[in-house]
This record gives C-alpha cells, sequence and structure tokens, in this order.
C-alpha cells in the first residue's frame, strides 16, 4: 500500500454515528484487527511525544489520522525514543503533565515510563485486540521486530550460522554490529538478563575482536550485502527493506533458537492523560489498515490478529524467540555500564 492510498483510505470522507455510537463489543477478543470504520471519530486537543523512527513511515499514519479526523488538535513532540522517555518521567517528577501519548521504537523505553507509575491502565477491549504474549495492562504494543542474523550469500550458507548467539563469540567470522543503537542494547540486556553479566562480558569481549562497528543496523547490513563482513546483528526489517529495493541483494537471513538472538521487541504506545481521547487515539494505530501499512512498508511485525506478516519473514510459530516480559528491558544502565566496562561503548 502506497502513502498515497494509505493517507486517502484513512482519510476518506465517511459518517461516524460519534461517540454515543461506540460499541465496545467490537473490539471483542477473537474479532481480530477492526477497520478505522469502526472507531469513533477523534476530537480534541491531544498531544504526542513521537520517538523518531522507521524512515518517516509513523509520521505518513499520523497525516492519515489527521486527515481521518479533521477536529483533532494533533501536537506532537519530536525526539528519540530514550530522551523523550526521560523527559517525561522528569516532567512528573515535577508534577508537570505535558503529553497525552507516548510512541516509542522501543519497548525498553516504555518500560521507563510505565515504571514511574505515569502511565494510565487500558481498557481490556483493546489488550485483547492483541496477540497473546504481547497483551500488557498500562501499554500496548504496535508492531514487533525480531533480532536477527543477517548474512553474506557468497561467503555462508544457513548451516553454517550458528544457531546460538552465544557461539559467535568464538567463531572466525567477520562481523558487523552497532553497539551504540538502540535495539542492539535492548538485545545485550535480554542477553544480560537471560545468560548472566559475566556470560554478557565474555561475549562482548569476543565479538569486540572481530567486529567493525557501523552507525546503524542499516548500515551493518548494507556492509554484509558488500562483503565487507560475513554476518552482523540487527532487526528483521533492515534486511526485508535492502531486499526489497534491490532483489538481487547477496544476503539471507538467519534465526538463532531460544535465545536473546532471536528476541522479539517491539514499538509501543500508552496513555499519560485520562479520558477516552487518548484510548482511542491508540486504538487507530491498532486497526487493520495502519498494521498493514506498517508491514508491507515499514516490514515491522503485526501484532493484532487478522493481519499477514511481511513477505520474506516466516510466520512467528516458526521462530523460538526467549519468553521475556518486554517490560524487564528498562533495566538499561546496567546494560550501559557493562558494554563501557569491555570497552564497546
Amino acid at each position: 500500500m502506497q502513502r498515497r492510498g494509505f493517507v486517502r483510505a484513512l482519510g476518506a470522507a465517511g459518517v461516524f454515528g460519534g461517540f454515543s455510537s461506540f460499541i465496545p463489543g467490537v473490539f471483542a477478543a477473537g474479532n481480530g484487527a477492526v477497520s478505522v470504520e469502526d472507531l469513533p471519530p477523534l476530537e480534541g486537543k491531544l498531544t504526542l511525544y513521537l520517538g523518531r523512527g522507521e524512515g518517516g513511515l509513523y509520521e505518513n499514519v499520523l497525516a492519515a489520522i489527521e486527515k481521518r479526523n479533521p477536529k483533532l488538535q494533533l501536537g506532537i513532540r519530536r525526539g528519540s525514543t530514550a530522551a523523550l522517555a526521560n523527559a517525561i518521567v522528569a516532567e512528573g517528577k515535577a508534577g508537570v503533565q505535558r503529553t497525552d501519548v507516548f510512541w516509542a521504537v522501543d519497548a525498553g523505553a516504555i518500560a521507563m515510563v510505565t515504571e514511574s507509575g505515569m502511565a494510565k491502565p487500558l481498557p481490556e477491549d483493546l489488550s485483547a485486540q492483541l496477540k497473546p504474549g504481547f497483551q500488557y495492562r498500562n501499554w500496548s504494543p504496535v508492531t514487533g521486530r525480531i533480532r536477527t542474523l543477517p548474512y553474506n550469500l557468497d561467503k555462508l550458507t544457513a548451516a553454517q550460522v550458528p544457531e546460538h548467539i552465544m557461539a559467535l563469540a568464538d567463531s572466525d567470522l567477520r562481523l558487523g554490529w552497532a553497539p551504540a543503537y538502540a535495539s542492539f542494547q535492548s538485545f545485550v540486556t535480554a542477553m544480560r538478563l537471560l545468560e548472566g553479566e559475566q556470560a554478557t562480558a565474555n561475549w562482548l569481549r569476543g565479538v569486540s575482536k572481530r567486529a567493525t562497528s557501523y552507525a546503524g543496523e542499516l548500515g551493518v547490513v548494507m556492509a554484509v550485502e558488500r562483503g565487507e563482513v560475513d554476518l552482523g546483528f540487527a532487526n528483521h526489517y533492515y534486511t526485508l527493506r535492502l531486499r526489497s529495493g534491490k532483489p538481487d541483494a547477496r544476503v539471507g537471513l538467519a534465526f538463532t533458537r531460544d535465545d536473546a538472538g532471536c528476541l522479539v521487541n517491539a514499538s509501543g504506545v500508552m496513555a499519560l492523560s485520562e479520558g477516552d481521547l487518548p484510548v482511542n487515539f491508540i486504538r487507530y494505530l491498532l486497526t487493520r489498515e495502519v498494521q498493514t501499512y506498517l508491514a508491507t512498508e515499514a516490514y515491522e511485525i503485526p501484532l493484532v490478529a487478522g493481519v499477514p506478516m511481511p513477505e520474506g519473514l516466516p510466520p512467528l510459530s516458526e521462530i523460538s524467540p526467549p519468553d521475556m516480559d518486554l517490560t524487564r528491558l528498562a533495566d538499561m544502565r546496567p546494560t550501559l555500564d557493562l558494554m563501557r566496562s569491555v570497552g564497546v561503548l
């Protein structure tokens, strides 16, 4: 679905019966993703803190929602997800309420705000739309992303890629990574929680001996495709986006099993003020139209039942991610301290 078609679909003229005709049963578990046609109109002032990410695709979603809801007065503060999370927590400590909704590209930042006690509980019917394992009381995942191992098809076969992330510390492969990237740090946090501090420190030291650093994970995937490195660490969608623009790209996608190397992380959203408007805004992000757009254009994983996975990615049932409560990824300070202590930051 191209941007103009998507904006037109969400922004098309239509008749909403208003909040009086809004039927919560529409969102009951088992109904799958709903359409924007089933939602009440958004009216009034709403301030959104938006973590930057996904190459402007989130901005396209917001533009479409605004077009669909001309009486919505949406104010947006943009910044890095981590910086906005810190700002929200600081504002809360100062007794200041500046935002109604926080949309973050990483669950670790969401968890930080959740732990501050500022997030408002979401209705059960909203959470029930989400796939099992992604239902939380005080925030809603929007889309998922899987940690993967992109590898150069001229250097390796799928069978030569280790099934376990810890094995890469002792391999002789040329590796690419982006240790300053937020998603990589969430991955290391998951490793630290699953494997322990010492094992994670040893892994970082081992990998750093044969790893080339890049500014971001798209850079990692591009380096793999060029053959600068044999294998890298990156979220799945960077490889899928590269292959969509370059079908003959010499890069494959491998998954580890039952460890941090195939962690399923998520972007997420939370309501920070009371009332129907913040919650109903969140409902728009879980509609069939928005979830389909982010799956087809951003190659992110839809987390509402009934929306197909991105092309080129196996079903979640065929991937073996670790059992990880994403709210635990808020525990970032020990991770950053550990990465600094071993010299990778």
